[in-house]
């Protein structure tokens, strides 16, 4: 099996604008960079994802993928984000892909074995898997195999209508729940709780940390 991973990314500039009452645009930018580069580097540690195509019309997102080995489409104008999927879908199935998984670029705490489950859900085509949201509205995560076996609909409640065109071409359907997955941070209240773990993960490590210093003792 041939995994092409496909990573659509908005200009920095224009990411998160639902966290503008809290965050300057600057801010913003680097969140989103920094939620880019964690995905990115999670895929590239996959064994079985064989490639990275990140789409953006943003030169500093496409460097920045370049960074990891990804490759890029550089989109002009104001693209549609389905239709620059399935753009992206034909130039990887070009490429002898068979499989593909889209992911956003903001999931700040996808994992390598994420990765892995969702594509060991589907080892036989017609399959999709699909990671929802916490909302189970959008999609986080969505497997197809073979590449072009559906139509993306992403937007307002695209998890239902991703579900929805599956069965409809006779895909065996399956879907990947994950808090790693499922938590993105699109308002306020998603940016606490992102800071709240971040801390937890940051005591956790500092505890650890003293106690191996102690043992040393």
């Amino acid at each position: 099996m041939c995994v092409w991973a496909i990573i659509p990314v908005k200009p920095l500039g224009q990411a998160k604008s639902r966290l503008s009452q809290i965050l300057t645009p600057e801010q913003r930018a680097s969140f989103a960079e920094v939620m880019l580069r964690h995905v990115l580097s999670v895929v590239s540690e996959s064994r079985t994802v064989v490639g990275t195509l990140v789409v953006s019309r943003d030169t500093h997102v496409l460097a920045i993928a370049r960074e990891y080995g990804a490759k890029t489409v550089q989109e002009s104008g104001m693209p549609e984000l389905n239709a620059a999927l399935a753009r992206a879908t034909s130039v990887v199935k070009s490429w002898g892909c068979t499989s593909v998984l889209i992911l956003p670029a903001d999931l700040p705490f996808i994992t390598v074995q994420d990765i892995e489950n969702m594509i060991k859900l589907a080892p036989f085509p017609p399959a999709v898997v699909i990671a929802p949201d916490r909302d189970r509205d959008g999609t986080n995560g969505l497997f197809i195999r073979p590449p072009g076996l559906i139509e993306y609909a992403y937007g307002q409640g695209s998890f239902q209508r991703h579900v929805a065109l599956a069965k409809e071409a006779g895909a065996i359907v399956h879907e990947y729940l994950s808090e790693h997955m499922q938590f993105d941070v699109d308002l306020p209240q998603h940016l606490l709780e992102y800071n709240q773990r971040i801390k937890q993960a940051d005591d956790e490590a500092l505890k650890l940390l003293a106690s191996d210093t102690s043992f040393g003792d």
